[in-house]
């Protein structure tokens, strides 16, 4: 999932119909929830350029790309998530996607990408069954814990550590900005590394 980082759809589907901007991406979805289907989604889009995921690193290859109309900054809209869960759970339904592969360009570009931005209702797609999110209450994080050996079980590209934590938080603590693991941070990773084990 992605913002497009543009000043509207229209210049978003522009970009993507231009030969010479090499870059598309299999659905665009507008301010108003329009749901543009840009690409078959057996076809390989490049919307995820240097990339990992867990194992994968050409992840052009075996994923949908869906961007949605946002300038990089705004809240998205109530028709776009709208929209957007409806698409989900299409695809979900139709590929059999794993819960654990709801993610976004930050996520599989960290240091690279920083969308969709801190705006993005990731807890509210969780809930409806596309990713995960964490619960805290109850977790004791083990005198063992090693954060970047988390943050590589679930997924992220550990190369550099600050920058696999900041990608981390876009995603799960989108009110901190800063790259550093605190106390709370290894309570949710010890939480969600049972669920993506």
């Amino acid at each position: 999932i992605h913002h497009t980082a543009q000043n509207s759809c229209e210049q978003t589907l522009r970009t993507f119909t231009l030969p010479r901007t090499q870059v598309s991406s299999h659905y665009v979805i507008c301010k108003d929830g329009t749901v543009h289907h840009m690409l078959n989604d057996l076809l390989r889009a490049h919307h995820a350029g240097v990339s990992r995921w867990g194992g994968a690193t050409d992840i052009n290859s075996s994923s949908i790309g869906i961007e949605i109309d946002n300038n990089g900054f705004e809240t998205f809209t109530e028709e776009q998530i709208n929209s957007l869960l409806s698409l989900l759970g299409r695809l979900k339904r139709a590929y059999n996607i794993s819960v654990s592969n709801f993610i976004g360009h930050a996520d599989i570009a960290p240091g690279r990408k920083v969308d969709p931005n801190r705006n993005f209702p990731w807890q509210r797609l969780a809930e409806q069954g596309y990713g995960h999110w964490y619960d805290t209450l109850n977790v004791e994080v083990p005198v063992d814990f090693n954060a970047m050996h988390a943050l590589r079980i679930i997924g992220y590209d550990i190369k550099n550590d600050s920058n696999a934590v900041q990608s981390f938080k876009l995603h799960f603590v989108q009110q901190d900005s800063s790259k550093l693991i605190t106390d709370t941070d290894k309570k949710i990773l010890t939480d969600l590394l049972r669920k993506y084990q």
